[in-house]
């Protein structure tokens, strides 16, 4: 099974897809067809952006939990957002604590890591470390433009597995792009790790 490092922000795994499905061939397809009034336009398929958008949605918590597309704990989010124009980006949301400052602030608390999921290398940050003064919760956000003409055309407007195949396609090239384009950013901006 792939594992995160500081190239990977976003995982898909397929093989276990299959394995959890009810219907045996996809448990995201499952969602999928729970979820297909998401994936039409009055009944003609969405724009190619809209697509990937609804299909990441579905592919990812609170949705699908565990999620088709596993997110690194680290990041407070990542998903594609559509602007006002259409236009989609991949957009990464990431704490980041003082240290990752040039000048700390003083006497303000801090990000801390959450002690319900504590990973060693990936940790999730929750609430701030002292709840009797002030706090500067710092979070950034990391953003790529998606190419449409990167994404698949949609056909499919009822669930089956034309749309789980699309569907997939849409996520699949949305994880490359958050692991080949968003994960250099999100690694220069914290040094490197954590």
């Amino acid at each position: 099974m792939p594992e995160f490092d500081h190239t990977t922000l976003a995982l898909v795994d397929d093989i276990r897809d299959r394995e959890r499905a009810s219907d045996g061939h996809s448990r995201y397809g499952a969602y999928l067809a729970q979820h297909a009034h998401r994936f039409t336009d009055d009944g003609a398929p969405l724009s190619d952006v809209e697509f990937a958008a609804a299909a990441w949605q579905v592919a990812t918590a609170p949705v699908m939990a565990p999620g088709y597309v596993r997110i690194r704990p680290d990041l407070l989010d990542l998903a594609p957002v559509l602007d006002p124009d259409g236009a989609l980006h991949l957009r990464a949301r990431v704490a980041l604590r003082h240290h990752h400052l040039a000048q700390r602030p003083a006497g303000l608390a801090d990000w801390q890591r959450n002690p319900w999921h504590d990973h060693e290398q990936w940790p999730v940050l929750g609430s701030p470390d002292a709840t009797d003064r002030p706090a500067l919760l710092i979070t950034a956000e990391v953003c790529v433009p998606i190419p449409g003409h990167d994404l698949p055309r949609p056909t499919a407007t009822r669930p089956g597995r034309t749309l789980t195949y699309e569907a997939q396609m849409a996520t699949n090239n949305l994880v490359a792009y958050a692991n080949f384009r968003l994960a250099p950013l999100v690694a220069e901006l914290l040094g490197g790790g954590r």
